[in-house]
């Protein structure tokens, strides 16, 4: 006896239905959208599902406002953890960026036992501004981990970059 005898796909005669879509799993369809819904859900938190590694990988951008009002633009950057050292504005045109790193290290040493974790992450930040701004008039201040950038419209447009200090309390 041939094994090809006894398989029900291979007798003469027969065809062999290849399924390619979606519609024919309607199982694979369901679990597609399920992953593209958790995917988009945590993926805006930085976590993973079952507490993976994903925020480990993905790299620090703080959350940033940005208000506008008849006289000035203020942008505001939540960058807790960081110093004011960590932190650079410049204005190119009508184009503020703000880049930083931040660093953290925690460490716990007992009798028996060494801990050290470290972490690290860039970012870099640029926000187009709807008007030109007046660059001598720019105020930038950090304060309990908020940056602070006050920029007020100007009258004139003077393109060119700047370098923008930051002070503090």
């Amino acid at each position: 006896m041939v094994l090809r005898d006894i398989m029900p796909f291979k007798k003469p005669g027969r065809a062999i239905r290849v399924r390619s879509n979606a519609e024919d799993y309607p199982l694979q369809g369901l679990q597609s959208r399920m992953n593209r819904l958790f995917e988009d859900f945590f993926g805006d938190w930085g976590l993973e599902p079952l507490g993976g590694p994903a925020q480990l990988e993905r790299e620090f951008l703080p959350s940033i406002d940005v208000a506008q009002t008849d006289k000035e633009i203020t942008v505001t950057a939540e960058l807790a953890g960081m110093d004011q050292k960590d932190i650079e504005l410049t204005l190119d045109d009508d184009i503020l960026t703000i880049r930083g790193e931040k660093k953290q290290q925690n460490e716990h040493t007992d009798a028996k036992s060494f801990h050290r974790e470290c972490s690290y992450g860039s970012f870099v930040r640029s926000i187009q501004l709807p008007v030109q701004v007046e660059q001598g008039k720019i105020k930038a201040e950090f304060k309990k981990g908020v940056l602070t950038v006050h920029l007020p419209k100007s009258a004139t447009e003077t393109p060119r970059a700047k370098k923008i200090d930051i002070q503090s309390d």
